[in-house]
């Protein structure tokens, strides 16, 4: 509907079918185009301590907000890795310093940080991240009784990266056996497969259901997996699916054209994969759409060895442009989006007083024009990385300002 809305102090004052303008109000025209709230994006890699050659706060939270992002939360897998309460308080520190947008972190979890996490004070981080059975470093937590000590005792909302590493590193011996070192970046659905994906998802369920834990599943990319999540309504879950923008976009149809430039973890996968999170996304089985956001530079994804080239993809100042894409293809409504992208992510990382266009909450704003479209060319990208794989796109909305 055609609407006034009224910002005071940096808060949504009045929301009215007409508000009347007094001297010395600044007043902005949407002119026809959406106010939605800001997108909350759970899953970020923002680079910073320790890989800043690839991106920081300052620069990945400039992307973010120039795409309509208002709220950002950061993962662990820094250097060195937000694995003790001191590391996540420098985060904060930083942030406060550097971000453009407002900000959360996560404190990660490892096979011997229990005790770090049961001493969290609940509100303190944005979760704590498990990554199961597939990482690098220290971070991979695959002792089963840590996992179950995290399950049981975690004070925060667990989340999780759900990839099977036994399966993984079958799948890739094979893979060496039949290609050597040429490894064609098209096996890597295959290495990194459906299989190890669901085998993963359904240990962290039947933790989550056998210690009653709230979980969120982030970054989920295959049909298969929809089955284990519930229908409906995200409130009352135990259990929470996230997808991200790429995996609503891309295929693996795309690895002959695009290459390491969507080679990220867990893999894309298939057309048909696609479909089913979309399926999934309108039957309420998957409950937020974020980004996963993980720059490295164009020199790193160069490379021709497959085993070398880094997984992740930079999406932050695109992400809100591509979900609107499905709007325009009639898959998803105004609503749904905004649902996906900021009611869900607030209740469910139970954000205060932001995510929703209502009296009394933060102005996080996003004006949208679906009728004004947005080439995605390579001098506009934000991203100290200084390339998107959406290069060469048109999308058909534009992110008039945040």
């Amino acid at each position: 509907t055609d609407s006034d809305l009224l910002i005071s102090k940096g808060r949504i004052d009045r929301i009215a079918s007409s508000i009347e303008a007094s001297d010395g109000m600044e007043i902005i025209d949407a002119d026809g185009a959406w106010l939605l709230p800001g997108m909350i994006d759970d899953q970020v890699h923002f680079r910073e301590p320790g890989l800043t050659h690839k991106g920081g706060i300052r620069s990945e939270s400039r992307a973010a907000v120039a795409g309509g992002i208002t709220s950002f939360m950061e993962m662990p897998n820094t250097i060195p890795a937000t694995v003790t309460l001191d590391a996540l308080e420098d985060k904060y520190a930083v942030a406060a310093e550097k971000s453009l947008a407002n900000y959360a972190f996560y404190l990660g979890a490892t096979n011997d940080n229990l005790d770090v996490i049961r001493s969290l004070q609940p509100g303190t981080a944005a979760g704590i991240k498990i990554f199961m059975g597939a990482s690098t470093g220290s971070m991979l937590v695959d002792n089963e009784e840590t996992l179950a000590g995290i399950f049981r005792d975690a004070p925060a909302l667990i989340t999780t990266h759900c990839e099977r590493t036994p399966v993984i590193e079958r799948n890739l011996a094979a893979a060496v056996e039949k290609y050597g070192r040429e490894i064609p970046v098209t096996e890597h659905p295959n290495i990194r497969s459906a299989e190890a994906c669901y085998q993963s998802t359904v240990i962290a369920i039947e933790l989550a259901r056998q210690y009653q834990a709230p979980l969120h599943v982030l970054h989920l990319t295959t049909a298969r997996e929809m089955e284990l999540f519930e229908p409906g309504p995200m409130q009352g879950k135990l259990v929470t699916g996230e997808v991200c923008v790429h995996f609503l976009h891309f295929s693996s149809d795309d690895y002959p054209r695009l290459g390491n430039n969507i080679k990220c973890n867990p893999a894309i996968k298939t057309a048909a994969d696609r479909a089913g999170l979309m399926a999934a996304l309108k039957q309420g089985r998957l409950d937020i759409i974020a980004t996963d956001h993980a720059p490295h530079t164009r020199e790193e994804k160069a490379v021709s060895d497959y085993l070398k080239a880094p997984s992740g993809l930079p999406l932050v100042q695109d992400a809100l442009l591509s979900v609107l894409e499905l709007y325009h293809d009639g898959e998803l409504s105004m609503e749904d989006i905004v649902r996906l992208t900021a009611h869900n992510p607030a209740i469910r990382y139970k954000v205060k007083d932001r995510g929703f266009l209502r009296e009394g909450q933060w102005a996080d704003l996003v004006i949208v024009d679906t009728a004004q479209e947005t080439a995605a060319t390579r001098q506009r990208v934000l991203s100290q990385c200084g390339w998107s794989p959406f290069e060469g796109e048109t999308f058909r909305s534009r992110i008039v300002s945040t």
